[in-house]
């Protein structure tokens, strides 16, 4: 009798305990549909408000849900809450003037070749995305080279994990590749014919172009549609058209002070918008480039030698278009500046006068900016991507570490893994390119 008892005592126990299993793997399918997280007790630096010195960070699937105080934020019912004490959290990093991938451009046929696009050449398994990973990078403006009068689009590329390209693309709202227009000053397209041999050649070539741009799209207006009518497609003039419409910005290669205004005057006679890259003179006409209302996304260059209009670059360039009022961003042109170091480009920008707060938004929310995409990412703020960088200390110190990098809410970087930290530190095999990656496939890791 007694074992009857006992038998049917351990069955109910063991029908609610099927029960619980179900009802907890249920949950937990839920929470892991979810995405839901919480990075807790971390000092949290948004960029767009003040430092929080004890935050919460709550990231649900992709999207930043929640930041503040952590005593003030209450984390939904299944969070799994990331105990982030003593670290910091600032938005992932943004390089607007990146070779990642050793995306190509234009060839040595012509100077202007608006139709070439690096989306066609970026190799994303290379191992200098893993290393851009490693530099708490989210998002890069992959370029062609400068070797051009106009070399080509860009490609906008969030750094996720991905077999191709377009697994890293950014798209727009109809769903289209962004991306922008390169185009280069100075002494980088100057050669033989039928490359420009002067600076005045140069910006005739660019304007002649851009007036056949406004013919070709006259003439589709003219078309109203009238299949009959309408010019023959031109790939070339297609992507310019697309720079005097605003659709695509143009981000421009220039050093010195005298290629800057020219840049300046081909903007206001043509109407494009454009961000101005390196100018190494910045500092010598910021009043100038500061009343024009431009972007200026600057490169830091610490050590002697480079090119001959690059000799009067300054660490002070930052600050001084800072305080001017200019909208200033850092890039690495990698490998001008290792993908890995890009933290130390804004802590030069500081020593050299630069606020801090300043120095920390020209990584993040003013490079968005440029690329046109500041209400997506940039900056930590609720309904934009969950991009960051999770760091061991202050972003500006020699000591600081970048223990993990975030894209869209997915891990992309972490020190902890040793796979990872290789391509951080370097060593054997920090050079390999990404094996090719299928989920249950032999092989796929």
């Amino acid at each position: 009798m007694l074992s009857r008892k006992l038998s049917m005592v351990l069955s109910r126990i063991s029908a609610i305990a099927a029960v619980l299993m179900v009802l907890l793997n249920g949950w937990s399918d839920h929470v892991e549909a979810a995405d839901l997280q919480a990075f807790v007790g971390a000092r949290l630096m948004p960029v767009s408000g003040p430092v929080i010195e004890n935050g919460t960070l709550v990231v649900r699937n992709g999207k930043i849900e929640q930041i503040g105080a952590t005593d003030q934020v209450v984390l939904p019912p299944g969070t799994e809450v990331v105990n982030a004490e003593g670290k910091t959290i600032i938005p992932g990093l943004i390089c607007t003037h990146s070779h990642i991938g050793w995306g190509g451009g234009g060839d040595s046929s012509e100077p202007i070749q608006p139709e070439c696009w690096t989306r066609d050449s970026v190799d994303v398994r290379s191992a200098s995305f893993m290393r851009a990973r490693a530099g708490g990078l989210t998002l890069v403006n992959q370029m062609p080279g400068s070797g051009h009068l106009i070399s080509g689009r860009t490609t906008y590329l969030k750094l996720r994990e991905g077999n191709t390209v377009d697994d890293l693309l950014v798209l727009d709202d109809t769903g289209w590749p962004m991306g922008g227009l390169k185009m280069a000053n100075g002494t980088n397209s100057q050669r033989s014919a039928p490359f420009p041999g002067t600076r005045a050649k140069s910006a005739s070539l660019v304007r002649q172009a851009y007036v056949k741009a406004q013919e070709y799209r006259n003439k589709i207006a003219k078309a109203e549609g009238d299949a009959e009518k309408m010019p023959e497609r031109d790939l070339r003039m297609e992507a310019l058209v697309e720079a005097l419409e605003g659709k695509r910005i143009v981000h421009h290669h220039t050093h010195r002070h005298d290629d800057i205004l020219t840049v300046l005057r081909l903007r206001d006679e043509f109407g494009f918008e454009v961000v101005l890259h390196h100018v190494s003179d910045a500092w010598k006409v910021a009043d100038e480039i500061a009343a024009a209302g431009a972007d200026c996304s600057i490169i830091v260059v610490d050590s002697p030698g480079g090119k001959l209009e690059a000799r009067d670059i300054r660490l002070e360039n930052g600050a001084v278009l800072e305080k001017a009022g200019v909208n200033v961003a850092f890039h690495t042109d990698d490998w001008i500046t290792d993908s890995r170091l890009f933290l130390r480009s804004a802590a030069l920008g500081v020593r050299a006068g630069m606020t801090s707060e300043g120095a920390l938004r020209a990584l993040t929310l003013s490079g968005a900016e440029m690329l046109g995409l500041e209400e997506q990412t940039g900056s930590l703020d609720v309904g934009k991507d969950a991009d960051f960088a999770i760091l061991s200390g202050d972003p500006f110190s020699i000591y600081t570490q970048i223990l993990e990098t975030w894209v869209e809410g997915a891990q992309v970087f972490d020190r902890s893994n040793p796979d990872h930290l290789l391509y951080a530190v370097g060593g054997r095999g920090a050079g390999d390119d990404s094996a090719y990656h299928c989920c249950g496939e032999e092989g796929g890791h």
